[in-house]
């Protein structure tokens, strides 16, 4: 797919199943996240992959996470937690990894490691892959970076959900740049 195509088009997918991308397509999203923006080369991020039973022991990591915040849940809200990450065969933790640098503060790179984050995404789509970025509690959760092998100075970006699209959704509505876009004057 053309370059331009796939940055115009692409959608987030949330009905994805079997099958994961194949080795050779998931080694191309791997070398977009590698491209990504990073100043100083810096390369502040590092990635998780989620699949087959690790999909179900993240699960009780975010269970576990949700309960110790919480308190104890519902059966059928355990079970709607425990089943998230079984919502498509493969999951990549985006994680910046910030590193102490008097020339490039934390802000950039975190930004750098959702950059990276968006190149897959966009790697994903090019490739016919469905995949979709998602955060929420867990993604801030002490419990859950702990349980991934976090480090302190390392934070979670996002849940990158990959898989085959099994009910597209719509096209994205077009949007008009000059309602996002202006000249500066000075």
């Amino acid at each position: 797919m053309d370059a331009i195509a796939a940055l115009h088009n692409r959608r987030s997918e949330a009905a994805l199943g079997d099958p994961a991308p194949g080795d050779a397509v998931l080694e191309n999203i791997e070398l977009a996240a590698l491209a990504a923006a990073d100043h100083a080369t810096l390369t502040p991020w590092r990635f998780l992959r989620v699949r087959g039973e690790a999909r179900h022991r993240l699960g009780e990591l975010f269970v576990h996470a949700r309960e110790a915040a919480e308190g104890p849940l519902s059966t059928t809200e355990r079970e709607r937690t425990r089943n998230r990450p079984l919502r498509a065969p493969l999951l990549i933790v985006a994680i910046a990894c910030c590193r102490t640098n008097t020339k490039v503060p934390e802000i950039e790179q975190i930004i750098s490691a959702g950059a990276a984050a968006q190149n897959m995404l966009n790697a994903a789509y090019a490739q016919g892959v469905g995949a979709i970025w998602r955060t929420g509690g867990f993604a801030y959760d002490a419990q859950v970076k702990v349980g991934l092998g976090l480090s302190a100075h390392e934070h979670i970006v996002g849940f990158l959900y990959l898989g085959t699209v099994t009910a597209q959704r719509p096209p994205r509505p077009p949007r008009a740049p000059e309602a996002f876009f202006q000249d500066w004057t000075g």
